[in-house]
């Protein structure tokens, strides 16, 4: 599952990944910086408490994402 992400404070999308088949979950942000997790749970606890959709261009897309978010989470969806 991934998600690019256009956000006011780059020219770089926002990219948020979940890869359970080669265990990469991560986050790149629109500064180039990234974060890296071990597990997609960590990975969504960390979105739900840093990012914010007024942070990004299209709130829209943003909420969409975290719906999918909680529903992987919740019923250990694998897309």
């Amino acid at each position: 599952m991934e998600f690019s992400l256009c956000s006011f404070d780059g020219a770089l999308p926002v990219e948020v990944t979940i890869d359970d088949d080669n265990g990469r979950y991560t986050i790149r942000k629109s500064d180039r910086t990234g974060e890296y997790f071990n597990s997609p749970k960590e990975l969504i606890a960390w979105v739900k408490a840093h990012f914010h959709e007024e942070e990004f261009c299209h709130p829209h897309e943003f909420r969409g994402m975290l719906a999918q978010l909680t529903e992987y989470e919740l019923n250990g969806l694998s897309y």
